[in-house]
């Protein structure tokens, strides 16, 4: 294809991908190559912790890989929140809690299923603090989030009871965000249900991929995880998609 008529054909498709109601991230990406982060997006860094990486009580394998390539997508972005898993000693969510339970089993509670988890993330330990390396000065919120003792919340937007919020979509409205990346652990739980929460709160959602770390539950988790994202409106992305 001739230059002239690529930087055509480049033109047109992006013209089309507009009108077609994309939102301009398919005409955004077809015309740059890549997406340029501005002060309407924000990046969100989810949960992050000593307890999610190996060594943690709820270790994500391989969970302590993507610290050196969030530190270096943070500098991409004016705007950083993080999250804190924060749980009381006493957690609903904790199988300790449960006498005969097992964690990874389920129970029933008043929002539904509760998958129960090792203790973990337990507020003033030191498995709740940041991960090792984890080096993002210029953050300017932290959400602490988990911390009412009967309800879990793997949402940054929304506890698990899908009613209460943790306060984070009227910051990012007050602050005029419009789209949100996330990156952090896991995917398939507090990254993927904050990343379907930020959709229904109206702003558009990117998941980084590369700068995640699954837990997979059952082997099937992760894939679940992600075909209800997409079908929510999520998009897919790899850190090198980012300018």
């Amino acid at each position: 294809m001739h230059e002239h008529d690529r930087r055509r054909f480049l033109k047109l498709a992006a013209g089309a991908a507009a009108t077609a109601g994309s939102a301009g991230w398919l005409s955004e990406a077809i015309a740059q190559g890549k997406y340029t982060p501005t002060d309407k997006d924000v990046f969100i860094v989810v949960d992050v912790q000593k307890c999610f990486i190996p060594g943690g009580s709820l270790a994500v394998d391989k969970g302590d890989e993507i610290v050196p390539l969030i530190n270096s997508l943070a500098k991409k972005f004016a705007n950083v929140v993080m999250t804190q898993d924060w749980h009381t000693a006493d957690h609903v969510s904790f199988a300790s809690q449960h006498d005969g339970k097992k964690p990874f089993e389920t129970i029933q509670v008043a929002y539904g299923t509760q998958v129960l988890w090792p203790d973990h993330c337990v507020q003033g330990t030191e498995g709740a603090e940041f991960a090792p390396g984890l080096d993002i000065p210029h953050a300017t919120l932290v959400i602490r989030k988990g911390y009412h003792r009967d309800v879990d919340s793997y949402s940054t937007f929304l506890e698990a009871d899908k009613k209460t919020p943790t306060g984070l979509t009227g910051y990012l409205r007050q602050r005029g965000i419009k789209r949100c990346f996330l990156a952090g652990l896991a995917t398939d739980f507090c990254v993927g249900w904050s990343a379907i929460d930020a959709r229904a709160a109206g702003f558009k959602a990117a998941v980084i991929e590369d700068a995640c770390r699954g837990i997979n539950l059952g082997g099937t988790g992760l894939e679940a995880a992600w075909k209800e994202m997409v079908a929510k409106g999520v998009r897919r992305i790899q850190s090198t998609a980012l300018a």
